[in-house]
């Protein structure tokens, strides 16, 4: 008879089979927590917003640097660690935007359609105007050094609109994809996924630094007034829990409920993943690289499953705990932003610092001017309100857009933050072209001319209907009011 008994034991031989994944969660944990005793000890960063998770990703990159350079830690140990980061950096993403989407929306008065799908369209317009800068910025580079020892990626202009508008999960996964592009037998990018990483980090300060400048700059010149928010409010019960929903004192605990909801969203969207693969190596090598967007698919398929279960009376209670999934979101990018950072290897970044730094400048100034510019025209009476969510959003993470956003905005008495919300689906059909054409574009230079021509074309076609009533001089019928839903009266009613 077979012995199927595997035996291990607790030595330090076992090290990497039983302690690695929590050594390493151990080390992202204990680096936000040191994170966020900086940004509370300091003002400057408390005042900055940076966030936490940002500061707390620098100290554990730092220490890396540090351990490796003094021989504490091997360049394989340290290679061994960086990987670890980079898987947690890729799922930490598909899992967040799985919680996210698992959220039950309840607003009973609906805001304006068209300003929920202009939203979408700033959105997918800012990312083709980063596209096409960045593209224009590695492509001359290309030129320039085509016939040098270390020729600059053509392609890799598209880590902007990934770094800036997706943040660190997705340019992780696409500068890994273009590190493994080979174009006549050889490699031609050796990001190794800490450019991808570098771009997003830049964008969290970014979006946190100009973001609070802006902020400063209009409440001085009078065109933004800071609530006054002195008195503490008593959150309800309404915040925590809906009514209905499953009791906290059953067999199991209302959290391991989400956390499994959550968990069976993204196994889901693994399945597809697989069945892509089994498909064809193309289509598998695409939908690898989009694990955020079948953990989306997949959590919507969960919501209406329990919702026509409770249409047939089957299922009798609220499952999904808004509250709750907003917690798992929170941690899920918080850890994938510290191991984000902590996985950057400084020898990849130095190879390519200049066009990093070009790619960050350019692309921050052309992202401000085109979102003011938008804001301004599309959004008249809480123009700013939309410009910090949405700089924020588009240079950082949803995260950083709110928390500007509620620096002005508190209360939530503009519409900025239901339209932000609201518009996230036609925003994805606005960006789908950019994510559909990345593996295209990587396999040549004249794929990416075309890609580059594709991106300009609908980045002027977005901007066309963005500014569609000042370029054909049409009157707006609807008056600002009807286009405007505050989201304090909706939690009055």
């Amino acid at each position: 008879m077979i012995n199927m008994i595997y035996a291990w034991d607790f030595s330090l031989a076992n090290y990497e089979s039983v302690w690695r994944t929590l050594v390493v969660l151990g080390l992202l944990l204990i680096a936000l927590f040191v994170g966020n005793v900086l940004r509370t000890a300091i003002p400057f960063f408390r005042k900055s917003l940076i966030p936490s998770a940002l500061l707390g990703g620098l100290v554990l990159l730092i220490g890396m640097i540090v351990f490796k350079r003094t021989g504490v830690i091997s360049e394989e140990t340290n290679a061994k660690l960086q990987q670890s980061m980079q898987i947690i950096t890729y799922h930490g993403l598909g899992i967040g935007f799985a919680a996210m989407t698992l959220k039950t929306m309840k607003t009973k008065n609906k805001t304006a359609n068209s300003k929920v799908i202009e939203n979408g369209a700033l959105t997918g317009g800012t990312y083709m105007l980063q596209a096409c800068v960045g593209l224009l910025v590695t492509i001359l580079a290309f030129l320039f050094t085509k016939t040098s020892d270390n020729p600059v990626y053509f392609t890799s202009g598209l880590l902007l609109p990934l770094g800036f508008g997706q943040g660190p999960g997705n340019a992780l996964t696409w500068d890994v994809n273009f590190t493994n592009i080979q174009i006549n037998n050889a490699n031609v990018f050796f990001g190794n996924g800490s450019v991808g990483l570098t771009i997003a980090s830049v964008g969290f300060i970014v979006a946190s630094l100009i973001g609070v400048l802006y902020i400063n700059i209009m409440r001085r010149k009078g065109k933004i007034i800071l609530e006054n928010n002195q008195e503490a409010v008593e959150k309800e019960v309404s915040m925590f829990e809906s009514p209905n929903e499953i009791p906290d004192n059953e067999s199991v605990d209302k959290f391991s409920i989400q956390l499994s909801l959550v968990f069976i969203a993204y196994a889901a969207a693994f399945g597809i993943m697989v069945l892509f693969s089994i498909i064809s190596d193309f289509t598998g090598s695409l939908a690898w690289g989009f694990n955020f967007i079948w953990g989306v698919i997949t959590a919507n398929l969960i919501k209406l499953i329990i919702k026509g279960l409770k249409k047939a009376n089957v299922v009798k209670r609220e499952y999904i705990n808004n509250y709750q999934m907003d917690r798992i979101s929170g941690f899920a990018f918080d850890i994938m932003i510290v191991a984000g950072v902590g996985a950057i290897e400084i020898k990849y970044v130095q190879m390519y610092l200049l066009p990093i730094i070009i790619l960050c400048v350019v692309g921050t100034i052309t992202t401000f001017i085109y979102i003011k510019l938008v804001c301004d025209h599309c959004f008249k009476g809480y123009e700013n309100e939309m410009f910090v969510t949405n700089f924020g959003a588009l240079t950082g993470t949803a995260s950083n857009g709110m928390i500007l956003l509620k620096e002005i905005d508190s209360n939530f008495k503009t519409p900025a933050a239901n339209l932000y919300i609201l518009s996230q689906l036609p925003a994805i059909l606005f960006v789908a072209p950019l994510l559909l054409l990345l593996n295209f574009a990587a396999k040549s230079f004249t794929n990416t001319i075309v890609a580059f021509v594709i991106f300009f074309v609908l980045f002027t076609i977005y901007t066309i209907y963005l500014f569609r009533n000042a370029l054909f001089k049409k009157k707006n019928k609807t008056e600002p009011t009807e286009n405007t839903v505050s989201i304090e009266k909706i939690n009055n009613k």
